[in-house]
């Protein structure tokens, strides 16, 4: 089904065989949204996705390195995360287009997090909360950490908590283009604009304003426009505290063989897992971490915090060669680094897919499935989102997630 922008200007918002959803934002979030309201065998409702690069060049779902985690310290980052191992074990069946069945490339090899005297506590206290959700980890003292992993240095490391199943990495641009082909092979339609404002009318939502000034109307919206949410939330009196945040990766190799490795986030907070054979990437959060910057690589990290943080917690990483490096964008949530999930107080339909800070593609499956139950009835049935919901931001009560990576 393809359409021109052209073909919704002027257009009545309800169509004869159901509503019109319009999702301004067509990433991972959007595109995951699209597929699973798609997806119901009853559906009657119109799809429009909107999205400003359809090349996806910029997207952070294409930028992103890719984790999944279930140690977190908060439920539904938990619950929103298995949903999302189940869905990537699946996804080759279920995003299949005939023959054609898409690889995301799920390397279940775990995520070691690293805990030194001062993050000990915590990390035992989290991962009460992750077993009581059914997540697979483990706590790890000294010996078994060096059993397990004897290519570490154990220096400074009081204790550690490792996924024995359902965490790795994976493909994060195989998933997005995945959602995007079986969102348009059920019907859905891509409108490739940028949009710059919503259309309110008697405190409803009703259109979208493009960059050459059409319109796109519709029933109900979406907003899943990742670290570009505030303005459009701006245009219709939203304070929306999402802000674009710059993230480095770098990719380097090693000679020495590091056997069976995880994605490994040290105490420092520096990060890294393999990325293929004797190849690696790693990252941190920078500190200051300002709003807007220009999208670009920040070599001082390599040189001032990675490499050394690196080499003293594997000395086989001393003589590593760095072999590249982009810049994606988080779409940081300023008020409590989670998501936002569900419908605006005052202008109910208008809902929010935003605000991820960084863990929204391993989550994003279960962010879909649950705005597309949100949609259709109201509530999120399958995961238990609301305390991620709207009401907090406006409640000023921030969720406290103590895993933030």
């Amino acid at each position: 089904m393809t359409w021109s922008v052209e073909t919704f200007l002027g257009s009545k918002s309800m169509t004869t065989s159901g509503r019109r959803i319009v999702i301004v934002g067509g990433g991972v979030m959007g595109s995951s949204t699209a597929y699973f309201l798609a997806s119901r065998p009853d559906n009657e409702d119109e799809i429009i996705v909107i999205e400003r690069d359809s090349t996806y060049a910029k997207a952070s779902s294409a930028l992103s390195a890719s984790g999944m985690r279930q140690q977190f310290s908060t439920p539904a980052n938990i619950d929103l995360s298995t949903f999302g191992v189940d869905f990537l074990r699946k996804a080759s069946t279920v995003l299949a287009l005939g023959d054609e069945k898409p690889d995301v490339g799920f390397h279940e090899n775990g995520y070691l997090l690293i805990a030194g005297p001062a993050g000990e506590q915590t990390m035992r206290d989290n991962h009460r909360i992750q077993l009581d959700r059914g997540a697979k980890n483990v706590l790890l003292e000294q010996d078994e950490i060096r059993r397990r992993f004897p290519w570490l240095s154990h220096d400074g490391i009081s204790l550690a908590c490792f996924g024995l199943a359902g965490e790795g990495w994976f493909d994060g641009y195989g998933l997005l283009q995945g959602f995007v082909r079986k969102a348009k092979a059920l019907g859905c339609t891509y409108v490739s604009a940028k949009a710059i404002g919503f259309l309110e009318k008697d405190n409803r939502i009703r259109g979208v304003e493009l960059e050459d000034g059409s319109q796109i109307s519709g029933d109900t919206f979406v907003l899943a426009a990742g670290c570009w949410s505030a303005p459009l939330a701006a245009s219709v009196g939203i304070d929306l505290p999402v802000r674009p945040r710059v993230r480095s990766v770098f990719s380097f190799s090693c000679r020495s063989p590091i056997d069976k490795c995880p994605l490994v986030v040290d105490s420092s907070g520096v990060y890294f897992r393999p990325e293929g054979q004797g190849q690696f990437i790693c990252g941190i959060s920078p500190d200051p971490d300002p709003d807007d910057m220009p999208l670009e690589v920040d070599y001082t990290q390599w040189d001032e915090i990675l490499w050394p943080a690196l080499a003293s917690r594997v000395p086989a990483f001393e003589s590593i060669k760095m072999t590249g490096a982009w810049a994606g964008y988080y779409e940081f949530n300023t008020f409590d680094h989670n998501g936002i999930i569900g419908a605006h107080s005052a202008l109910r339909n208008l809902v929010f897919a935003t605000g991820f800070s960084g863990h929204g593609i391993m989550q994003s499956p279960g962010v879909g499935l649950s705005v597309a139950e949100i949609i259709q009835n109201g509530i999120a049935s399958t995961i238990e989102v609301s305390a991620l919901g709207w009401a907090r931001i406006e409640d000023r009560k921030p969720v406290i997630e103590r895993n933030v990576i």
